[in-house]
């Protein structure tokens, strides 16, 4: 065997053995251990020394391996010194820890990569104690001169590998052609352990005499060198610390390894030159006074082996001067170390290493290579290399023995979770400190977050991650074991105050007993509304449905006050089968708010027939306005949008919401506005618009007679609107106004049949020329106080007899608050806010016909737009009408909550246009 080659691929290999070595015995020789940092440096350079070859390449060491991080072992045999070396190369070793580290570098987490290296360390002991299965001496290379600790725990680790499967191992080897004694204790003998230090600098300093630099007698030699001192040093602390652990005891064959009584088994590699070059000469006339001493008979086995010993002694990394002064003993080489260790193997004398009073033999066998070899490749699919079906039930039993290597060899892991563990009961108590007994994911996601502030100021190490996600766990579970609050909130904003429940289906009962508890959502929240009328007040619950909060309420108040009373009712839907089922595609959503048109399903009006009669060349809205401000001797900007016709010039008529026949199928989950699709209609309508009675029914001194209103803020206010009459004697609409003087009338000359000035409304006009509505804008608080607004900031308050003295005006024509700051604030820090709730207009007897169009914009543009099931609605003329706002506003998306204390309250509004007056023709007489 020219080169070394993989175990593997020499086991399954057949070597062709001399005939003068076939049946002599063969010593097994095991190489492992750490290498230097320095370059030039692998421990498979000592193979070259021991061999007297030049085995091992330094440029060739990176192809002869692999990428095979976890364990490589490399053998060479030579047959004519009857020695096989096997060399065991890890991540222990330079080249394979550079590669380890580049394939965790590509970004794995750092408790990812303490599994790959804990992986590989379970390897590297599963295939160290390969190695002390089939090794009769076994090497173990440092790069420095001092012990390390952590080989005792390692060989304490392989020591309870191996009796974990040593009856894996049996019954791997159970059918080899060797000793009973080899296959109980799976092993040719029990193997010895050689310590071989390298020199790091320390000794340099040493004069060539030996003598002791630090002081002392300098005339008195000393009997060792300080290198040899330093191996007897190092032996009696190795002895020691062994012995401490339990890992050498008395009786040789129940260790993993033994160590000789009364040999050298420490050797210290003297370190390289101070001059390169006088090193190599050294070694070239060591080289040359080999030849010179060398025979030419050809010696072969222990003879041969006799004869090499008592040679001239062979350099190693570097020879030490054996010209010494003082009669010093000569220090030996590093083959001369070894073989003494050898020679006991090949003549099969064997270790003798128990020590006590009574020290029991071990067993000792020397296997020819035939007979080693058979036992290697068994025990190496069982533990190695895993490719043979036969031995792959054993070799998965083998693996899953690993894990009794955790407790030696993770002891960073083991630290880790200590303290882990401790810190767990303190994360535990911060999370349940000061916690209700029910209460929200917030607040379980802020506990949360405050038990894994002080989890991290306490746990280290790889098991912060898996004890961090235990604490995840463990504070859910506490929540949602009787803590967890029902995360439903009411429709003004409020979280239930149950516990998690189920909600009762239709026809059943509560049931606080069940597992969930089976309950309605309660926020504990109550407030005060009145009816649609606003004529009754009652509690009410705090709403989460939307049905709940704007129709079931006011349902349940009609049956004592409002049931009898006159109404228009807004279209809903009206089923064809017998389980409709709500829409589920919704269409694209318009921002733009939908122009206010009149559905289909109304009848033409009186302005439709007005319109007919208007030439082409003025649009509607133009010509009644001019009219109208031409009569009062105003322009048209003072009108306001109550004055306008339809639409302005230019704007066309959309299609409105249900311009076509609406579905009889699908209905609107929620309430409508402009981005729902088309043609869909809610269950139930969110609005009401009821009559109180004819027009004289309010009266303007006394305001409105209902329960809840703020004294003096009751009244209504007055909207005065110009009439046009249509008599013979009079201007038609349809003349001209060309401002001739048929338009106006002689000045301070009133007209036949009219009296005198009416308030500034007109001089010279007839009193039926103005018809006198009332409008207002009710808001109510949650407590049921009740007040007029005559403006977006301004209450209501007439204190003497008369009533309302301000018009109108300024509230139609601007957009009114949807919220605003109640006048009768508590006592608290909070605002209370009053939403409007009603809307009062008084329609006279008169030839005036007064649209209805609300439409309330909840946030800042672009937004949907809520209005009722039918817009343009036409009032009938003498009544007291009230139109009921939604208590609450929904969309698909959910709920739209009241504004909050950082929220401005100008987003929340009713668009101005909500009322518009136009003049009706009248009857024609019957």
């Amino acid at each position: 065997m020219a080169l070394p080659m993989s175990l593997g691929v020499l086991l399954e290999s057949e070597v062709i053995e001399d005939p003068l070595y076939k049946d002599d015995g063969l010593c097994v020789l095991g190489l492992f251990g750490k290498t230097a940092m320095q370059a030039g440096s692998p421990k498979e350079f000592l193979i070259n020394t021991l061999a007297d070859k030049h085995i091992y390449d330094l440029f060739r060491l990176d192809e002869t391996d692999n990428q095979n991080s976890g364990g490589l072992i490399q053998a060479y045999y030579s047959q004519e010194n009857r020695v096989l070396y096997l060399v065991l190369t890890s991540v222990c070793d330079n080249r394979q820890l550079l590669r380890a580290c580049e394939s965790l570098s590509a970004g794995i987490g750092h408790s990812d990569a303490h599994e790959s290296w804990k992986g590989a360390d379970k390897q590297h002991c599963l295939a160290l104690l390969y190695l002390f299965s089939l090794c009769h001496v076994l090497l173990l290379v440092h790069p420095t001169c001092c012990f390390d600790v952590t080989y005792d725990r390692l060989f304490r680790a392989v020591d309870a590998l191996r009796q974990k499967t040593l009856p894996l191992l049996r019954a791997a080897i159970k059918d080899s052609n060797i000793s009973k004694e080899w296959k109980v204790n799976c092993r040719p003998c029990p193997p010895r352990l050689l310590f071989v230090f390298q020199m790091n600098g320390t000794l340099r300093s040493c004069g060539g005499n030996g003598s002791d630099p630090s002081g002392g007698n300098a005339d008195k030699p000393k009997k060792h060198s300080p290198r040899r001192r330093l191996q007897h040093a190092l032996e009696d602390q190795i002895y020691r610390i062994f012995r401490k652990s339990r890992v050498l005891t008395n009786q040789s064959s129940n260790c993993l390894f033994t160590v000789p009584a009364n040999q050298a088994f420490v050797y210290v590699v003297p370190g390289p030159e101070e001059d390169p070059v006088a090193a190599v000469l050294g070694q070239l006339r060591s080289n040359c006074a080999l030849r010179e001493n060398d025979t030419n008979t050809s010696v072969s086995g222990p003879r041969r082996y006799q004869q090499m010993r008592h040679s001239a002694r062979h350099p190693s990394f570097n020879v030490e001067s054996s010209s010494l002064s003082g009669g010093q003993h000569v220090d030996c080489s590093l083959k001369e170390f070894l073989w003494q260790h050898v020679e006991l193997v090949l003549t099969k004398k064997g270790f003798d290493d128990s020590v006590g009073r009574n020290p029991q033999p071990s067993h000792f066998e020397l296997p020819t290579y035939s007979k080693w070899a058979q036992v290697a490749y068994m025990l190496h699919q069982v533990m190695i290399a895993n490719t043979d079906e036969e031995s792959a039930e054993l070799s998965v039993k083998v693996q899953s023995q690993l894990k009794v290597l955790e407790g030696f060899l993770d002891t960073d892991a083991k630290f880790s979770e200590n303290r882990c563990q401790k810190a767990l009961p303190l994360a535990h108590s911060t999370y349940q400190s000061n916690l209700p007994h029910n209460y929200t994911t917030t607040v379980h996601k802020n506990q949360l977050t405050q038990a894994l502030r002080v989890y991290s100021q306490h746990a280290r190490g790889v098991a912060f991650q898996r004890y961090a996600l235990q604490l995840h766990e463990d504070c859910y579970k506490f929540w949602s074991n009787g803590h967890q609050l029902c995360e439903e909130r009411s429709l003004t904003d409020q979280h239930c105050v149950h516990k998690f429940h189920l909600l009762p289906r239709p026809g059943e009962k509560p049931e606080m007993d069940h597992n969930p508890p089976i309950l309605n959502h309660n926020s504990r929240g109550r407030s005060t509304g009145s009816c649609n009328c606003g004529r009754k007040q009652a509690p009410r619950e705090d709403p989460f449905a939307i049905q709940a909060a704007n129709y079931d309420f006011y349902q349940m108040l009609e049956e004592k006050c409002c049931g009898m009373l006159e109404r228009i009712d807004f279209p809903v839907f009206q089923p064809s089968t017998p389980d409709p089922a709500p829409a589920c595609e919704e269409a694209p959503r318009s921002p733009e708010v939908e122009a206010p048109v009149l559905s289909s399903g109304s009848e033409p009006s009186e302005v439709e027939k007005l319109k007919e009669s208007i030439p082409a060349s003025h649009t509607p809205g133009e010509s009644t306005s001019l009219s109208l401000a031409l009569s009062l001797g105003q322009s048209t900007d003072s009108l306001g949008p109550y004055g306008d016709g339809v639409g302005g010039e230019g704007q066309e008529k959309r299609p409105g919401l249900v311009d076509r026949q609406a579905s009889t199928v699908e209905y609107l989950p929620g309430m409508l506005h402009s981005g729902c699709p088309k043609g869909l209609l809610p269950k139930f309508s969110s609005w009401s618009l009821v009559k109180l009675g004819p027009a004289k029914a309010y009266n303007p001194h006394t305001g409105l007679e209902q329960p809840g209103f703020l004294p003096g803020s009751s009244f209504l206010l007055p909207w005065d609107v110009v009439i046009r009459s249509r008599s013979e004697d009079e201007v038609g609409l349809t003349e001209p106004l060309d401002g001739g003087p048929s338009s106006w009338p002689a000045p301070n000359k009133a007209l036949v049949g009219k009296r005198g000035s009416t308030g500034g409304l007109g001089r010279g006009r007839r009193r039926d020329d103005v018809a006198r509505a009332f409008v207002g804008f009710e808001y109510e608080d949650s407590r049921g106080r009740r007040f007029l607004s005559s403006g977006p900031d301004k209450v209501v308050k007439v204190l003497g007899p008369g009533g309302a003295k301000e018009p109108a005006t300024r509230a139609l024509n601007t957009d009114m608050p949807l919220y605003i700051p109640s006048p009768a604030q508590g006592r608290g820090l909070k605002p209370n806010y009053a939403q409007l709730a009603r809307l009062y207009i008084v329609v006279p007897e008169a030839h005036l016909e007064i649209t209805l169009n609300p439409q309330v914009q909840l946030g800042s543009p672009p937004c949907s737009v809520f209005h009722p099931e039918q817009t343009e609605l036409v009032l009938p003329p003498d009544g007291l009408w009230v139109l009921r706002f939604p208590y609450s506003y929904v969309t698909d998306r959910g709920p739209c909550y009241p504004p909050k204390d950082n929220q401005p309250l100008a987003n929340y509004k009713v668009l101005r246009g909500i009322l518009r007056a136009n003049t009706a023709s009248p009857l024609p007489p019957q």
